[in-house]
């Protein structure tokens, strides 16, 4: 935190932004959780804005399908790649935001270190307890909302009948109410869009949508092409984080600022993603 605290503060941040950040490199969740060690009010929402930029784990196997189908032999440098574009966007959105909706610099920061002692086994449970009962009740029912949300939008066709194809589903007719959205990114397939729409619930379950959906990696090679398959991994990788992570962003900054991190999330995963394909296109 006290190294990173001169290149973070060009973006309007201090050194203690770079805790949660790292973090958000394996889970958003105790990423944005994190951020209440930041007493600045403005520090703190500006940190958890961008924190979902951040590679989380989740995302793994999603690089890991599309690498070895599209960029065999390649696959650790297109990897790598990818997490260092999330960090690049961060900060392009971190300077476009510190001039518009995070005006003014960062709190001074001040490096405390208190006194290690072993805890108590008592209080590291009583701890434990609170933190894990607050997020229960907070965070939770947000989550089994949603579940219960996608998992009728799966079952159900236009008519409440219970759906023998995927194919015919309202997440399914919802995914093609969408397509249009991703043709000019080169992934207007109803399929690839209905495995985004659950990636919402965890972005793990992109990979398992898109293996039930197409049935085959040589039905999915069919639909893509390299330079569309890495405008969609450039969308993956900058979309909306999870709705556990949403569930944290609203339980630290509340529901406006929750829908607007998706919302804008999913604006910047979608001009990065195009720009991907209209330079590729450039380069053909």
């Amino acid at each position: 935190a006290f190294l990173m605290d001169q290149p973070l503060r060009k973006l309007g941040l201090n050194g203690r932004a770079f805790i949660p950040m790292m973090m958000g490199f394996g889970c958003t969740v105790p990423a944005v959780m994190s951020a209440r060690s930041m007493n600045n009010q403005r520090d703190r929402r500006f940190t958890i804005v961008l924190t979902p930029f951040m590679s989380c784990g989740a995302k793994v196997p999603i690089y890991a399908l599309f690498t070895r189908a599209f960029f065999a032999g390649h696959q650790v440098l297109v990897m790598s790649a990818f997490y260092l574009t999330g960090v690049v966007v961060a900060v392009v959105v971190g300077l476009i935001l510190k001039r518009t909706a995070f005006h003014g610099d960062a709190a001074p920061f001040i490096m405390e270190l208190p006194a290690y002692r072993l805890p108590a086994p008592r209080n590291v449970a009583r701890q434990l307890w609170d933190k894990a009962s607050d997020f229960l009740k907070r965070a939770f029912t947000v989550i089994f909302a949603a579940t219960i949300v996608i998992w009728f939008l799966q079952t159900f066709d236009l008519r409440l009948n219970v759906v023998a194809d995927s194919k015919d589903s309202l997440l399914a007719l919802t995914a093609g109410w969408l397509s249009p959205l991703f043709k000019p990114l080169g992934f207007g397939d109803w399929r690839i869009c209905t495995a985004l729409l659950t990636g919402f619930m965890a972005k793990e379950s992109v990979v398992s949508s898109l293996v039930l959906l197409f049935g085959s990696t040589a039905d999915l090679l069919a639909v893509l092409t390299p330079l569309s398959a890495a405008s969609l991994l450039v969308f993956s990788l900058l979309y909306t984080p999870c709705i556990a992570a949403v569930a944290c962003i609203r339980r630290e900054l509340g529901a406006r600022w929750a829908v607007g991190v998706v919302l804008y999330q999913c604006a910047v995963a979608w001009v990065f993603a195009l720009i991907v394909r209209l330079v590729g296109l450039a380069l053909i």
